[in-house]
């Protein structure tokens, strides 16, 4: 530590005291020197340790004023010169010093200035007296180096103890920027302030430090546990197999998802081109045979009215038929002749003219339609082409599922992954299906399709490996029919399914009895896809009564002619519309029994059938349509074994059948009697066969009903 230079101040003051002690100025002005003097008288002359505790005072006094705190060392003077005698010395002036310390934190009170103005009077008075009395040898002068050295020494104590007390209530910072120093108002009263509001304060303070450094310790503390927590979830992560290959496959898993969902979004529009292709094609292929065939049901009832003009007015010229006319005529014509040659080289004798199909297209157009429908089938070909298996294989994609199911069967169906399996799967069913035409006697059964046993292995898989008798992998199958395969098979009967072709309903029938069976089997709840299907279905059988039934009325004088066009074409209208009374109760089983009543023998059979009957001439002919027509009836209609009389809807039906049985026993037919009893026993009218029987007295015919 550096030492202040020596002063000089104690040898001026002695000089000025030798040359005019009375003119010696006091430390503070307006301080008067009377009043330091007594004190001095009455203590004596100072001892050698006296002589230095008053320097030291006298320097202490003088030192800190500068910081404002001299009025904390003053207070404490009066009281300390008594022990001044007993030479206690710097100690006591150390300990007077930081005492005041503590008391400085009111510099401007009353008392303060009251002691300042007191201890400049004395320290002035007893430097003057000190400098009277005090000789000048070479003892005073080593004294006086010595003191010198114990106020450097002691001024420096006092400015640690001052740093130390101050703490951070003293600005200690040194700034470049020049600071101003706000005036006091002493006018302002402020509160008094003693050591218990201080202590008070500190203890207030200590407190909210010690519960905030008790709460960072907390939550410190919550830190060290989750950071161990963590380090331990890790350690055991790293050092467990399980966890690190149960990770590895579900991280796969997702993958494995993402990249085949990603797949099926960018092929799903190549699905839909391609199928609304094919949809197009055979929809046109659809249309092009009822627009022909109504065509032609036109022009050739137009051409008999002419003739049926022409005979009335018993002209000889010949009938001008239009080109159009005479083509349709004629091709019509070669149709049927290529028919009846081919049904002749198969030996089917028994077929009645207007129960065929007519469906043929010519070479031409059978060239072109195959041509598109085979470039269609290549296309659908190719969509997956650039895929692997893994994604467009069926079996393949399950079989990841399968494992899944296997390895970790808890989170496989906590993810509900039977939902997803059927959405995933749709657009590649969708692509197997594009070839498959349920119209076709040869398209491929459902459970011959590769999708569907692929399904079927997987939910048997499941049944076996699953605890849970209500397994969701069950209604995999049942999602799939309903989502994808019967909306397919609505399509066809909409917009491509002809009720009028037999090949095509019993086809038809056949796929929709296997699906929808497989359907209920399943499930149990009602499917809102299999009663769109079978609305779609009476809807379509409306249609076609509608449209294509039409069986002309001719005088019997133009009928009785098996030979001519007018009995010709009244035939084959009636048997068309038979085999449209056929392809419609096919559908028994199916549907409602009321909704095929209604169609069958309601709209059809009552509207059309008996009209054409009742114009008709009895005998073998119109025995023989009666006898098909019941045929065509569904057994289970008359199973019970206590019905008496028919279903309302055949009543009609019944009261022809009698009508024609009086006729035939008042003519040359009278054997064919004995075939319409069997006709109203199988409909269950056994009352009005009884009662036929007892009035023309046919007893042999009695067996027949109590064979019943």
């Amino acid at each position: 530590m550096a030492h202040r230079p020596k002063r000089t101040f104690r040898q001026r003051r002695a000089r000025s005291s030798d040359s005019d002690g009375a003119e010696e100025p006091s430390s503070e002005p307006g301080a008067p020197e009377e009043q330091a003097a007594p004190g001095l008288t009455e203590e004596g002359p100072p001892s050698g340790g006296g002589r230095v505790e008053v320097t030291a005072r006298r320097v202490r006094g003088r030192g800190p004023r500068g910081r404002g705190r001299v009025w904390a060392s003053s207070r404490r003077a009066a009281g300390a010169a008594p022990r001044a005698e007993g030479g206690s010395g710097v100690p006591e002036s150390r300990v007077v010093d930081l005492s005041t310390d503590e008391e400085g934190e009111t510099p401007h009170s009353s008392e303060s200035k009251d002691d300042q103005g007191s201890s400049s009077n004395s320290s002035s008075s007893l430097e003057e007296e000190f400098s009277s009395i005090a000789p000048r040898n070479e003892e005073t002068s080593e004294e006086s180096q010595e003191d010198e050295n114990q106020d450097i020494w002691e001024q420096q104590q006092m400015r640690k103890a001052v740093k130390i007390t101050e703490g951070p209530g003293l600005d200690l910072s040194y700034s470049s920027e020049p600071q101003t120093v706000k005036k006091f108002d002493t006018s302002i009263s402020l509160p008094p302030v003693n050591l218990e509001i201080i202590k008070k304060q500190l203890n207030t303070r200590l407190t909210l430090l010690q519960d905030t450094h008790r709460s960072h310790l907390r939550e410190y503390e919550k830190y060290i546990q989750d950071v161990k927590s963590s380090k331990s979830t890790i350690q055991n992560l790293e050092n467990s197999s399980n966890q690190a290959l149960n990770f590895k496959f579900y991280k796969s898993m997702k993958i494995y998802v993402e990249n085949l969902i990603d797949c099926l979004n960018e092929k799903i529009i190549s699905i839909q081109e391609i199928e609304s292709s094919m949809h197009a094609l055979l929809l046109k292929q659809a249309m092009t045979f009822v627009k022909r065939r109504q065509d032609e049901l036109k022009h050739e009832s137009t051409y008999l009215q002419q003739l049926s003009r022409r005979a009335e007015t018993s002209t000889n010229e010949s009938l001008a038929v239009d080109e159009k006319t005479q083509w349709i005529l004629e091709e019509i014509e070669s149709r049927r002749s290529r028919r009846r040659q081919a049904r002749a080289l198969s030996g089917n004798c028994d077929h009645q003219e207007g129960t065929s199909s007519d469906d043929e297209l010519s070479s031409a157009d059978m060239n072109d339609f195959q041509k598109t429908q085979g470039d269609i089938s290549q296309d659908h070909k190719k969509i997956f082409e650039d895929v692997h298996d893994d994604f467009c294989n069926i079996q393949h994609i399950l079989l990841k599922f399968q494992q899944w199911r296997e390895k970790y069967p808890d989170s496989y169906y906590e993810a509900f992954i039977s939902l997803w399996i059927p959405k995933l799967l749709n657009p590649l069913i969708r692509v197997q299906l594009i070839d498959w035409n349920p119209l076709k006697f040869d398209a491929i059964g459902l459970k011959q399709m590769p999708w569907f046993t692929s399904i079927e292995e997987f939910m048997a898989s499941s049944m076996e490996d699953s605890k849970k008798e209500d397994s969701s992998d069950k209604k995999i199958l049942s999602t799939v029919i309903n989502k994808t395969l019967i909306p397919r098979l609505t399509d066809f009967v909409e917009f491509i399914w002809d009720p009028l072709s037999t090949s095509q309903t019993t086809s038809l029938i056949t796929h929709c009895r296997v699906i929808l069976e497989e359907l209920s089997t399943c499930a149990n709840e009602v499917s809102k896809g299999k009663q769109d299907l079978l609305k779609s279905v009476v809807v379509r059988m409306k249609k076609a009564i509608e449209d294509d039934v039409f069986i002309p009325l001719y005088p019997k004088r133009t009928v009785e002619n098996k030979t001519s066009p007018h009995s010709k074409f009244q035939e084959r209208q009636f048997w068309s519309g038979v085999k449209l009374f056929h392809n419609i109760l096919l559908w028994n089983g199916l549907l409602p029994d009321d909704t095929l009543q209604e169609l069958g023998l309601g709209k059809l059979l009552n509207r059309y059938l008996i009209i054409a009957l009742l114009n008709a001439i009895p005998g073998p002919d119109v025995v023989k349509k009666c006898d098909q027509i019941a045929a065509y009836l569904p057994e289970k209609w008359f199973q019970n074994s206590a019905m008496r009389t028919s279903i309302p809807q055949l009543e009609n039906f019944i009261q022809f059948l009698l009508q024609c049985a009086h006729k035939l026993s008042r003519s040359e037919f009278r054997d064919e009697v004995k075939e319409i009893i069997p006709i109203l026993v199988k409909i269950k009218a056994l009352n009005q066969a009884e009662s036929f029987i007892e009035e023309y007295h046919l007893d042999h015919l009695k067996s027949v009903i109590k064979e019943v």
